[in-house]
């Protein structure tokens, strides 16, 4: 296999700058008065748009102030699921318009990836949202994908509101037990622990459906 062109090597390695820059800023706030507002901001937009996920600024958060961890993690539930309805919105109405712009400057977002969240969403509505809304899938890549695919709204949001704050209250409470000695923990592996508890968790459905029927 022949080796990525020097040009693509470059880019790749400025894709990769931009993203620490940005990460860098969005986790600067939490040292500033603004942070529960940006923390807002951030999982709302993350929910649609934004490449940086709000987790490194919840983390921060809690840390800093352990005892309105479950606070945080609210909003950052609230922010985050309005976002998912924003992103609905986005692909239901204006997907023509905004496709190309997203295929191009967002990250995650290829034509490929998103031909194979329509084949997904044909069989497992409910479960695709409630997986990517709990693991490192990119979440907004579900929630426009939901609203292009005319996935029901309702089942849509509940899948939202669960997953997503399974998702930020465990952040929180793991801070509020554990403190700081915690995070490098999570920053290492709370995404594989969540792809091994949705697997748990399927697995448990699927035990649940052929034995108990």
């Amino acid at each position: 296999m022949s080796e990525p062109s020097v040009e693509i090597q470059e880019a790749a390695a400025r894709r990769k700058g931009l993203l620490r820059r940005l990460y860098d800023w969005v986790l600067h706030w939490a040292e500033t008065p603004y942070g529960g507002a940006a923390l807002f901001v951030n999982a709302f937009a993350e929910s649609s748009f934004f490449p940086i996920p709000p987790d490194a600024l919840l983390i921060a958060m809690c840390i800093g102030q352990s005892k309105r961890s479950y606070r945080f993690a609210f909003w950052c539930s609230v922010a985050s699921v309005l976002g998912g309805a924003a992103g609905y919105w986005i692909g239901f109405t204006a997907w023509g318009v905004a496709g190309p712009l997203f295929f191009k400057y967002v990250p995650s977002f290829t034509p490929q990836a998103f031909a194979h969240v329509g084949e997904l969403y044909e069989n497992y509505n409910f479960w695709v949202v409630f997986t990517a809304g709990f693991t490192p899938i990119p979440y907004k890549l579900i929630t426009i994908g939901a609203g292009v695919f005319e996935i029901n709204f309702g089942i849509f949001m509940v899948a939202s509101v669960l997953s997503r704050s399974a998702r930020f209250f465990l952040v929180a409470a793991l801070i509020r037990k554990f403190g700081p000695v915690i995070k490098s923990f999570i920053d290492r592996y709370f995404n594989l622990l969540s792809v091994i508890f949705m697997v748990l968790l399927a697995g448990g459905f699927l035990v649940f459906k052929y034995v108990v029927r």
